[in-house]
């Protein structure tokens, strides 16, 4: 019952899906080993879309996947990208940065970012064409997998927020988290190259957003998920 309620309330930080009730209180920080479960469960779905628009042209059928994606995740992730862009790229101090991370609105930066991200996506996994759901369940989960690990390793750039509130994952859910995201990624044809390059990615995202910010936050993660995820599905289309 513990783990079934820590899944649910993973779910229900990380999308807009029905989870049911919970049964106790469950801190935020205990659900990160069930990040990539929910990953995959998002992907599922976006895959199975894919699939019903298969007869589209490509480009479309993918942007039917990507917008299924959005309903189901409320744009979180590429809320969290579009913020980052922002203040990494309109603040000139780290304060300012934060500050503008913080607004509501969408500079010209963040809605840059978006778009690339967004056509990026679409065009890639209207590329995979019969491999949509396997690719989309993998990269779901694996670019959701290692996020409680950069929490662990990297600093908090704020003292609040959801960021700061999820960075409580203990040992065992890091590693659960990071196994269940990889296992999901290497076992699909070409994953390895993928999940090296995502780690990368993901790597990389964490050390820009330490030197702009001083750490990671909930933006950074989920720029982190989406670069992650677009990048992963490059090496699977290559």
């Amino acid at each position: 019952m513990s783990r079934l309620d820590e899944l649910r309330v993973a779910g229900m930080l990380l999308t807009r899906l029905p989870m049911g009730r919970v049964a106790r209180k469950v801190p935020i920080g205990a659900t990160g080993w069930a990040w990539p479960v929910i990953g995959a469960l998002v992907g599922l779905i976006a895959g199975l879309s894919a699939g019903v628009a298969g007869d589209l042209p490509e480009i479309a059928a993918g942007a039917v996947a990507v917008a299924i994606g959005l309903l189901v995740t409320g744009a979180m992730h590429e809320d969290g990208l579009a913020d980052c862009a922002d203040g990494f790229g309109g603040g000139a101090t780290r304060s300012r940065k934060l500050e503008i991370m913080r607004d509501s609105r969408l500079g010209s930066y963040g809605a840059a970012a978006l778009c690339l991200a967004l056509v990026a996506k679409a065009a890639l996994i209207g590329a995979a064409g019969d491999a949509a759901l396997a690719w989309l369940i993998a990269t779901g989960a694996a670019s959701r997998g290692f996020l409680p690990l950069m929490q662990a390793l990297m600093p908090q750039a704020r003292a609040e927020g959801l960021g700061a509130r999820a960075a409580g994952t203990g040992r065992d859910g890091i590693a659960v988290a990071a196994i269940i995201g990889a296992v999901a990624l290497a076992v699909v044809p070409g994953g390895l190259g993928a999940l090296a390059l995502l780690a990368v990615v993901q790597g990389a995202v964490a050390m820009l957003a330490r030197r702009q910010i001083g750490g990671v936050s909930g933006d950074v993660l989920g720029a982190a998920q989406v670069l992650g995820e677009i990048a992963a599905l490059a090496v699977l289309a290559g």
